[in-house]
């Protein structure tokens, strides 16, 4: 854990260890909960925004990742060649609010199921505040051991055990619900702002991609198995939740497929479902709060930062009730897809994959602009997020998240390059 870039001999991390970490990551209550946003929109335009969202918000996502991976650098100090060293800041600050947000929310939903569960069977806590905090500090221990020898054991057995817990609960689901969901007519969400739904939960992850694939053997494994792991899983989860959601009405699908997997008798696979989805795909969160905390200051250690991390993630989650959560995944989507816009756009446009290492750390060098900020890279941005919330504010046909980051890259592309051409 160190800000400074990894050096080639630690990037020990292959494709199949990608996958796991991205595909653990999706298997989540709240990407099910999430999908089942989607149900106004019926099955079949819900299951197509479902599969573009992910193709488009994967993508993004993954191309994050490339920049790690070419340079073994932080997810907010990829941000600095764009933004200024101290304008990578902003960014940073919101990056540390949205991850501790994004723990405490799956905390609360994972307390609620686990206190669900336990009120069916004598010998386990009927307790909200008591899976809250098991599951928290598990989470905690999980991070504090991200990439050794033993968390990719631990990666690996969660895996396969989430995902033969997945497979019974697809059962469950399609078995139960699936003929039901298929007659309900569509409602009244447009096709477009479904997409804006499914976009933002892969996008909510490029602000931290660049955290685990700066640890990667190579880039082409490293992209290839993000893209794919968090592709099928992400998407299978949202179905999940789409399908009950529509058969049921039902405002908490994932709660509802745990209730009726403990009256079959799935008791025990329902509550290794809550435990270890939640800290595989929690555990990122308070890692890479951290590593954003780090981009900002060093001077407290990174495994003081995370314990700290991991409690406010708890005592949020103990004393908050989780709302406005279709809410919360439209504001990630507003303030980190044109951010982004701008990021991926100087590396792959403007720089051509070509970066100054050394003077990403240095005052008054390359990356310090005017007093450490690109004034031209927040101007983009704030025009990006403007523009996210106008098309949402006006509905229009198109969405929000592909116009934001088209504006946001076009201004900064198109002013980034004509000062190029008037300096030379």
């Amino acid at each position: 854990m160190d800000i400074k870039p990894v050096a080639i001999a630690q990037r020990t991390l292959g494709g199949v260890d990608y996958f796991l970490l991205w595909a653990g990551v999706a298997i989540s209550l709240a990407e099910i909960w999430a999908g089942g946003f989607l149900a106004p929109m019926g099955l079949w335009m819900g299951f197509w925004a479902v599969i573009l969202g992910h193709v488009i918000g994967n993508t993004f996502m993954s191309l994050g990742g490339v920049i790690g991976s070419d340079y073994g650098i932080m997810a907010m100090v990829s941000v600095r060649p764009s933004f200024g060293i101290r304008g990578s800041y902003l960014p940073a600050v919101l990056n540390i609010i949205q991850l501790v947000g994004w723990a405490s929310i799956m905390l609360i939903i994972a307390g609620q199921a686990g206190a669900m569960l336990g009120r069916s069977i004598e010998w386990v806590p009927a307790s909200n505040h008591f899976w809250i905090m098991l599951i928290g500090f598990g989470t905690l221990l999980w991070a504090l051991y991200t990439g050794r020898t033993i968390w990719k054991v631990m990666q690996t057995v969660a895996v396969i055990a989430l995902t033969l817990v997945i497979l019974m609960m697809s059962f469950v689901s399609f078995g139960t619900f699936g003929e039901d969901a298929a007659l309900v007519k569509p409602g009244t969400m447009s096709f477009m702002t479904g997409l804006d739904l499914v976009i933002a939960m892969p996008i909510s992850w490029l602000p931290l991609v660049a955290d685990y694939s700066r640890f990667s053997k190579g880039v082409k494994p490293a992209f290839w198995n993000t893209w794919w792991g968090y592709f099928i899983v992400s998407s299978w989860m949202y179905l999940l939740g789409l399908v009950t959601t529509l058969a049921t009405g039902n405002n908490d699908p994932a709660a509802l497929i745990l209730s009726t997997m403990g009256r079959i008798g799935f008791v025990v696979p329902a509550l290794i479902m809550v435990i270890l989805s939640t800290i595989t795909s929690d555990f990122p969160d308070v890692y890479s709060a951290t590593c954003s905390i780090m981009n900002i200051s060093s001077r407290i250690g990174p495994k003081t930062i995370m314990w700290i991390t991991g409690f406010i993630s708890i005592l949020v989650a103990l004393v908050f009730p989780v709302t406005q959560y279709e809410n919360f995944l439209l504001f990630i989507g507003a303030m980190f897809v044109p951010l982004f816009g701008v990021v991926l756009t100087d590396y792959f446009l403007v720089r051509g994959r070509r970066l100054d290492i050394k003077e990403l750390y240095k005052t008054e060098g390359a990356y310090w602009y005017s007093g450490g900020f690109n004034v031209t890279a927040i101007a983009a941005w704030a025009a990006g997020f403007i523009t996210f919330e106008a098309m949402a504010f006006m509905k229009f046909s198109v969405g929000s998240s592909i116009p934001s980051i088209l504006v946001a890259g076009f201004i900064y592309y198109v002013v980034m390059t004509a000062g190029r051409k008037g300096v030379s």
